[in-house]
């Protein structure tokens, strides 16, 4: 059964609910037809990393429709209809990674750094909040797909071995910060523009554990 998603405006106003199959379809209608999409709906990013800052990058299955064969961040995923942003990424870990997280203020994330075993839970934090994300989508074919999303971005840690379990990765790849502004600069085509995006505007924020 397709997930049930609320459906909002640009203004972020609510409209509707509609499964997500029968949404993604309008959506791309919408697009072929005026070249923009004037609704959108929430998801979580989360960009998971080791003890020592090593950022976990998830390379998207070849089977997937759009983006392909492309590195991404560790976890994205739709927020389901009453449903909360930190549910979601919870239920996204779980199901994705089979790895638990735990989402903490700014004070207790610290603290519990230094206290948790984290090759058992990961712990993470929210640090941004974004409307009219413009996500580009490539497909098979070369066509370019622009989609606005609600967005909550989250940053984390984990020392366990990280594993995609639901079919949609192809693997994954560990980057220092320099090696993945190297990798970025030299192959930009290896790397969904969510990433780049994201990489660029947090990196200051991805650091090893102190």
């Amino acid at each position: 059964m397709s997930e049930k998603l609320e459906i909002y405006d640009l203004d972020e106003n609510l409209i509707e609910v509609k499964e997500r199959d029968e949404f993604y379809k309008e959506i791309k209608e919408e697009f072929k037809k005026t070249g923009k999409i004037t609704k959108q709906v929430k998801r979580v990013l989360l960009l998971l990393m080791n003890s020592q800052g090593k950022i976990v990058l998830q390379k998207r299955s070849l089977s997937k429709q759009e983006n392909s064969g492309l590195f991404d961040k560790t976890i994205g995923g739709h927020v389901e209809k009453e449903c909360s942003y930190e549910v979601a990424l919870i239920k996204e870990c779980a199901e994705e990674l089979g790895y638990p997280v735990s989402i903490l203020g700014n004070d207790d994330f610290s603290k519990a750094l230094k206290k948790t075993d984290l090759k058992i839970v990961g712990i993470c934090k929210k640090i941004d909040y974004n409307s009219n994300f413009e996500s580009v989508r490539i497909s098979k074919s070369g066509k370019k797909f622009i989609q606005p999303y609600i967005q909550t971005v989250y940053i984390g840690y984990c020392n366990s071995s990280i594993q995609f379990i639901d079919g949609e990765s192809s693997g994954i790849q560990l980057y220092t910060i320099k090696e993945l502004e190297d990798a970025i600069r030299i192959n930009p085509n290896d790397f969904t523009n969510d990433l780049k995006i994201l990489f660029e505007k947090y990196k200051d924020k991805l650091k090893p554990i102190i």
